[in-house]
Order: structure tokens, then C-alpha cells, then sequence
């Protein structure tokens, strides 16, 4: 069984940054493409960046400048530095990825539970 685990958000004033991280476990024999989504009150889900396996990397034009996502291929992990926070970047923050399990044939897409982030003066 594939896990993606988020952690590292809270509450941060307008300006500041936060580091978030997702790292999968499990019985895992591939990690492919990589992503952060992210979910405001009443909105829906948007893509914030996304990372394949060879690290190319895109971002939504929202965030550009402002957010880096990253992975370690070694820790099974994706982060996602974000910086000059805004108010409007307050949203529940997703990561995802396509894995390829130990013993499957296939690929599928896994969802973390999600991780707040408000940015509030």
C-alpha cells in the first residue's frame, strides 16, 4: 500500500514563507511525475507546480517566481518552497504522484490528505 503524507503548513503573514514536503512509503517501485494542487473555500482544485521524474519542471502562472518545487528521488519526497506569500495563496495544499507499485503493472495516482496554509496578517 502507497501513502503520500504532506506536512509543513500553517499560518503565515503576507510576505512571509513555508516549506512544505510530501513523502510517499510503501511498496513502491516507481515514483514518476510529481505535483502540488491546491484547493481554496469554494474553489476548485488548481494545479500549483508540477516536477516529472527527470525534473522538469512548470508552474501555474499564479506562482511563478514565487514557488520552487523540487524532489529528492533518494527520500521518495517532493517539496514546494514558497515565498512572498500572499493572502490569495491561502488554500488547502495537495501533493500527487504516479507510482508505480512494487507489484503492479500499472501506473496509478495517489493523493496526499492535504495540508492547510493561510496567509493572514
Amino acid at each position: 500500500q502507497v501513502q503520500l503524507v504532506e506536512s509543513g503548513g500553517g499560518l503565515v503573514q503576507p510576505g512571509g514563507s513555508l516549506r512544505l514536503s510530501c513523502a510517499a512509503s510503501g511498496s513502491i517501485f516507481k515514483i514518476y511525475a510529481m505535483a502540488w494542487y491546491r484547493q481554496a473555500p469554494g474553489e476548485q482544485r488548481e494545479l500549483v507546480a508540477h516536477i516529472t521524474s527527470g525534473g522538469s519542471t512548470n508552474y501555474a502562472d499564479s506562482v511563478k517566481g514565487r514557488f520552487t518545487i523540487s524532489r529528492d528521488n533518494a527520500k521518495n519526497t517532493v517539496y514546494l518552497q514558497m515565498n512572498s506569500l500572499k493572502p490569495e495563496d491561502t488554500a488547502v495544499y495537495y501533493c500527487a504522484a504516479v507510482i508505480r507499485g512494487a507489484r503492479s503493472s500499472t501506473d496509478t495516482n495517489y493523493w496526499g490528505q492535504g495540508t492547510q496554509v493561510t496567509v493572514s496578517s
